[in-house]
């Protein structure tokens, strides 16, 4: 168990070092922009990644409190390994099929807090902390509603692998946004 803790907490490391190295150079207005309306800008996504991960932190927080409340579904451990496995798949990195995202978890506005990177390595640290609580439930294999739909289930230990997927999924997506901002103003100044 200890191992996959570990994992899990490199795989936030490797992550928010990526957005680092990639982005850090970048001013807010780049960082805010668009190639196209219909794609987020590299602030956006690290908007969405912090809104998607801290609709988990109450989740966590009612399981450590003993007040959390299983769905009945929870006893079949068919329909969650299934859904777990669906949901793994559907946000990994391979972004062949676009996804749209719930409105509780769009980005709220046109232009980002200029702190927006710093925010998002603070907020990482706070899902390591997050991660590192959750041992127990992990252990146990604890069945979990997603935050999204109740009747969304899955163990703790896969809504690790789910955040983790899903960061990874828009980190490529923010690259591809801030190439192509950068194309498209290359090839206008051309």
């Amino acid at each position: 168990m200890i191992a996959k803790i570990t994992a899990w907490h490199q795989e936030v490391d490797d992550i928010s070092a990526d957005f680092k190295r990639q982005f850090s150079d970048l001013t807010i207005q780049e960082l805010n922009r668009k190639p196209n309306a219909g794609t987020w800008s590299v602030a956006e996504n690290l908007e969405h990644i912090i809104s998607v991960n801290q609709t988990y932190f109450p989740v966590m927080e009612q399981l450590h409190a003993g007040k959390y409340k299983t769905h009945p579904l929870a006893k079949i451990p068919l329909y969650v390994n299934f859904m777990g496995n669906t949901l793994l798949k559907s946000v990994g990195p391979d972004r062949r099929k676009k996804m749209k995202t719930l409105p509780v978890w769009e980005p709220r506005t046109a232009t980002a807090d200029p702190q927006i990177l710093e925010k998002f390595v603070d907020h990482q640290e706070q899902l390591k902390q997050l991660i590192h609580r959750a041992t127990p439930f992990v252990t146990k294999r604890t069945v979990i509603s997603s935050p999204a739909n109740r009747n969304i289930l899955y163990t703790v230990d896969k809504a690790f692998d789910i955040i983790l997927a899903h960061e990874r999924r828009h980190f490529h997506q923010a690259s591809e946004a801030m190439e192509a901002v950068f194309e498209n103003q290359y090839n206008y100044e051309a």
